[in-house]
């Protein structure tokens, strides 16, 4: 919670509608009546509505209720999807058995909901047909279009050709 409500002697209105405990309307009373109406519930007299006509005050445990609003704030964290991205290097000489394991992990990353950024690094001789490498790009596109699609690729740039896959809708 970011801003602390006022409680008790804090409320400086002379007037509050008074909410009880249980959430019942009690009507606009004096902040002293409402105050020994909190204390007489061994409860706190919490101003929730400042800056209503008159402020809103609530006969509630000031306490508990802090607690709720901050777990409720780390349940929201907690059930966030995740988002991101993975980067998965590859080689136009990447052997079948690997590649498979690659595309595996890159399966299980789209289904997490991640984007995946695929990267094939060519090194010496390798620069001079980058087509290898751009046809193991397009075989990661065959085996992985149930799961992604491609949202970003670039031929070959230096020594990199890079490609992101971004998860389908209603795939994870």
């Amino acid at each position: 919670m970011s801003e602390r409500l006022a409680t008790n002697q804090e409320i400086r209105a002379k007037e509050v509608r008074l909410i009880g405990p249980t959430g019942e309307q009690i009507g606009i009373v004096p902040l002293k009546i409402a105050i020994d109406a909190a204390r007489e519930a061994d409860l706190d007299l919490v101003e929730v509505a400042p800056n209503a006509q008159p402020p809103v005050a609530k006969v509630m445990d000031y306490g508990k209720y802090v607690y709720e609003q901050e777990r409720a704030a780390r349940d929201a964290r907690k059930k966030q999807k995740a988002s991101g991205q993975k980067a998965i290097r590859l080689r136009p000489k990447t052997d079948d058995h690997d590649f498979d394991t690659k595309v595996r992990q890159a399966r299980k990353f789209l289904t997490q909901g991640y984007s995946v950024r695929f990267q094939v690094m060519f090194r010496m001789r390798e620069l001079r047909r980058p087509e290898m490498g751009l046809a193991l790009l397009d075989k990661v596109i065959e085996d992985l279009a149930d799961v992604g699609t491609v949202e970003n690729r670039s031929g070959l740039q230096g020594r990199f050709a890079t490609m992101v896959m971004a998860p389908k809708a209603g795939a994870s």
